[in-house]
């Protein structure tokens, strides 16, 4: 048994030494690449200190983009958890789920300039509204089926308790299922969220590199950048957007750890 243990333990550590590898050699030392030129400029690399940042911070299309951006995922992300959660608890009741799965999984299988195109025949016009109803239509179907996973899990005997003791569906959802999801919420929260700072795609096919404001993102302003060889620019714009959405996506990795335990 001791032995067994011992085997299960070392390729454990095996399998988890290779991840923590490709993490530094592809995420952390490019990272600490991008920290150190954002200090620099570009051609000589000279130390300028937190110029860039400032340059960054006082630049009007960073603000606009920022705004755009922050504005997008306020607005996107709340209705596509509540419509994804209202239509998981509708599909739950029923009885041949497996079958309709592949009818709302399907936008997913489309590709990005398809769903573009067909947003664009109903929106003529390049606006917010556009890609927020883009966002939903590519990312609904698989929200829908983590929302499922969560209310599949919840144990059978909590809701039966909870109807024996007079509850009707609404306090049962509210009381019994929705604590149980929380765990759900937060991987739902988080991969909506990293959807959400990749909507870029849709915007460029929609209207371009220079889009009209309501839709110029955080993305749009990379871009631009890079074309332009403001490489010192993005470096810092990138450690700035790397804090804030490591500080935003913290609370929900911690109710996660937290349904665990």
């Amino acid at each position: 048994m001791g032995k067994r243990k011992h085997k299960e333990i070392s390729s454990f550590l095996g399998f988890l030494s290779i991840s923590l590898c490709g993490v530094g050699i592809f995420v952390l030392i490019p990272f600490s690449d991008v920290v150190g030129r954002s200090f620099m400029t570009v051609m000589s690399g000279k130390w300028v200190g937190f110029k860039n940042y400032k340059t960054v911070i006082n630049n009007e299309a960073f603000r606009l983009a920022v705004a755009n951006t922050v504005k997008f995922v306020g607005v996107a992300i709340p209705l596509l958890i509540v419509i994804g959660l209202s239509a998981a608890l509708v599909l739950s009741k029923l009885q041949n789920v497996q079958v309709i799965k592949s009818l709302y999984l399907f936008p997913m299988a489309m590709p990005t300039a398809t769903v573009v195109i067909v947003w664009r025949m109903f929106f003529y016009k390049q606006d917010f509204t556009s890609l927020v109803v883009s966002y939903l239509w590519k990312n609904t179907g698989y929200i829908i089926v983590l929302w499922l996973a969560g209310l599949w899990s919840i144990p059978g005997e909590l809701t039966e308790a909870a109807r024996v003791d007079g509850a009707n569906g609404l306090q049962s959802f509210l009381f019994v299922k929705l604590p149980c999801l929380k765990g759900s919420l937060g991987t739902i929260v988080i991969i909506s969220f990293l959807n959400a700072m990749k909507i870029y795609r849709e915007a460029y096919l929609v209207a371009g590199a220079y889009p009209g404001q309501d839709i110029y993102l955080l993305q749009h302003v990379f871009n631009n950048w890079y074309v332009n060889l403001e490489f010192d620019k993005m470096a810092a714009a990138t450690v700035l957007v790397a804090g804030v959405l490591f500080f935003i996506i913290l609370p929900f990795l911690s109710w996660q750890k937290t349904e665990k335990v």
